[in-house]
């Protein structure tokens, strides 16, 4: 299928230090008719890198992820875009069914799976798969939500699914993970209790305890081994750690 068979469609990233990642990223995004870095002044050869792929790069604050990506989105050339991380790639299936999507689409924005690589293993089951992302749309009629962490599309219509998988390559350790964990929680606290959310003591027993029957054994989680097991237990960790330190900040005033 040439360009002048579907919508022109613009690839979009955000960045900072990712060069141990990004070339195979970029690598997977070539049938795409733009692609569009916007990065966060990276010391490493990000820029490098994306520019040798032929991305067009522009340099820009840090705004929290979601008014990131959307800042990112709103700097594309094209109105249809796909929204991919840096350690993230197209598989071969997903990208063909990218370019079969029409130029006059059902949909103007559409999801698919998200396969997550956790421990040397792709999470097959649990919460790590199929872990649905919107990240291919028309930003005339879709837009990244405010959220500092765990943003989203937001579609204003119905949303299309998509065959094929986004292999979510993280080459993080463990203790990167954690640690990012630790810190997703407390955006996560400060941006409920914004909103208005307050914590109780049954947030903090239930939630935990919820989560894990949930994605181990309602979503057969059990059936990706230890590094299934692992991935559960630090979200279910992640939850707890959210309501207490919700707790604490209600307690404390902040």
């Amino acid at each position: 299928m040439t360009s002048a068979d579907r919508q022109p469609l613009s690839a979009v990233l955000i960045t900072r230090n990712a060069a141990s990642q990004l070339a195979e990223c970029l690598a997977s995004l070539a049938f795409c008719d733009e692609i569009l870095v916007v990065d966060s002044g990276s010391s490493d050869d990000t820029v490098g890198i994306a520019k040798q792929h032929g991305a067009r790069v522009i340099q820009s604050e840090w705004r929290g992820f979601g008014p990131q990506k959307q800042f990112a989105v709103e700097q594309a050339s094209h109105d249809w875009v796909l929204c991919v991380d840096a350690d993230e790639r197209v598989s071969e299936r997903l990208r063909a069914s990218v370019l079969a999507v029409p130029p006059a689409p059902n949909h103007s924005a559409y999801r698919f799976a998200r396969c997550n690589r956790f421990m040397g293993r792709y999470l097959r089951h649990g919460e790590g798969y199929p872990d649905w992302s919107l990240r291919l749309f028309d930003r005339r009629s879709a837009r990244w939500s405010a959220d500092a962490v765990h943003e989203q599309v937001l579609a204003t219509s119905e949303i299309g699914t998509l065959q094929g998988d986004l292999l979510h390559e993280s080459a993080e350790s463990l203790e990167t993970y954690l640690a990012k964990q630790n810190r997703y929680s407390t955006l996560a606290a400060h941006e409920a209790l914004a909103s208005g959310q307050r914590a109780t003591v049954w947030h903090l027993l239930l939630s935990p305890a919820l989560r894990f029957i949930k994605f181990y054994f309602v979503r057969l989680g059990l059936l990706d081994g230890i590094p299934g097991l692992v991935h559960i237990l630090v979200g279910c960790g992640a939850s707890f750690s959210k309501y207490a330190k919700m707790l604490d900040f209600q307690r404390n005033g902040q």
